[in-house]
């Protein structure tokens, strides 16, 4: 098959010329490799995490070690993703030296920080290194006000309950609902 640029493109849902380093409020979805249900189970509307749930939940609250300008909110892990809130603000803002003498990092950098963090741990530990863990994107959203935030924060506490609808389940692939 022949790679032809314009047909072959990834659509992103980025907002166009939107800097992900700026101050603010960041939606993002992360889904595992072929969204297998590596992280733990939902039973009865509650998720229970294994080995690697765990480690991936470690390594996302560690993220603040690593980024000194940025804050967590609501995160939830489910069996194949996981949903959270990253907040970064300037490096004065957060209190620490003057910017310049602070790499402030965007988004994708930090994203890209936590899948190769929980990947190595998970892949150190069982001794598979090089094993897949995450899906090559994630999904992002910039939340734009306090009901958007609202919103998001709710979603993410009641997904646990919204397993058997969740388009992520691998029991609903294929099923529109």
């Amino acid at each position: 098959m022949i790679y032809e640029s314009d047909k072959h493109r990834r659509r992103t849902p980025r907002l166009k010329g939107y800097n992900y380093s700026s101050d603010g409020a960041y939606f993002v979805t992360i889904c595992t490799y072929n969204r297998e249900c590596t992280l733990g189970d939902i039973i009865n509307g509650e998720m229970h995490l294994n080995e690697y749930g765990n480690i991936v939940k470690t390594v996302w609250h560690g993220l603040t070690h690593h980024y000194k300008y940025m804050e967590l909110d609501e995160f939830v892990i489910m069996p194949n993703h996981i949903h959270g809130i990253i907040i970064l603000q300037d490096a004065v803002g957060a209190g620490l030296k003057p910017a310049p003498t602070i790499k402030h990092h965007g988004l994708t950098e930090i994203v890209r920080g936590f899948k190769t963090f929980s990947s190595r741990s998970i892949n150190q530990r069982h001794n598979t290194p090089g094993t897949h863990v995450w899906q090559r994107n994630y999904h992002e959203h910039v939340i734009r006000d306090e009901a958007d935030l609202h919103r998001i924060r709710k979603y993410i506490v009641n997904n646990p309950l919204q397993w058997d609808i969740d388009s992520e389940n691998p029991e609903n692939i294929g099923q529109r609902r």
